[in-house]
């Protein structure tokens, strides 16, 4: 791996962790009845959220992850998340911040990864695939974790599709000569715009159809379709 021609800074990528561990707590404030956490369940909610985009970014770049390099990324994470917990009821008032710290976070991670998969000369579109992973993977592993359907999987606000637009204008911008800095900044603020539009006005991609198991098997001629027979 070549030495990379853009880093972020450990004050933005902190930031990034920060804000993640506090959705991180909104998230776990949530839960009631059997499924509601102590202390330790929503700290490593947290840790997940604000983490979990960063060290799926490294992997992918084959790189040993940065949040492990750092006292401060696991502290960060955990402090956040602890915060978040105690003011969760002021947090729950606040429905639109949230909503705007949501996407704020995940343009973050999608840019933060976009850019240093182009600053370790990553081509294009794999430099946008990353990112894209990057923003939804603390997502991903807290619903893996806490054994939820993937949100990512299923109908819903355009988080992932916001995440693409803005990794790709990333992207776009720098292959066109624009300063990667500058094009990750508006890459955040594409994002944040378009999820909090997608949240607003209740946008999403269009619902898988139901598969009928007797057209399946017609067309494909893999389950063989048992007729009933003729009483006699």
């Amino acid at each position: 791996m070549t030495e990379p021609t853009f880093t972020i800074p450990l004050w933005a990528d902190l930031l990034g962790v920060g804000l993640g561990g506090v959705q991180g707590a909104m998230f776990a404030s949530g839960f009631q009845g059997q499924r509601r956490l102590d202390w330790l369940g929503v700290a490593i909610i947290g840790i997940m959220i604000g983490m979990g985009g960063g060290l799926i970014r490294d992997i992918l770049l084959g790189l040993s992850p940065a949040s492990l390099q750092s006292n401060w990324y696991l502290l960060t994470a955990t402090g956040a998340a602890l915060l978040g917990m105690l003011l969760a009821g002021l947090f729950n008032r606040l429905n639109k911040v949230i909503v705007f710290l949501d996407a704020v976070v995940i343009g973050m991670f999608g840019a933060f990864g976009t850019s240093k998969a182009i600053g370790f000369g990553v081509p294009p579109v794999p430099a946008v695939f990353i990112g894209v992973c990057a923003a939804v993977g603390g997502g991903v592993l807290r619903d893996m974790l806490m054994g939820l359907p993937t949100a990512i999987m299923h109908v819903g606000s355009l988080y992932a599709v916001a995440a693409g637009a803005g990794c790709t204008f990333i992207a776009a911008a720098h292959a066109f000569g624009m300063s990667i800095t500058l094009a990750a900044i508006i890459g955040i603020v594409l994002t944040t715009i378009i999820r909090v539009l997608a949240v607003m006005f209740d946008v999403s991609l269009p619902e898988q159809r139901r598969l009928y198991r007797r057209k399946v098997a017609a067309e494909t001629g893999i389950v063989p379709i048992i007729k009933p027979q003729p009483r006699p």
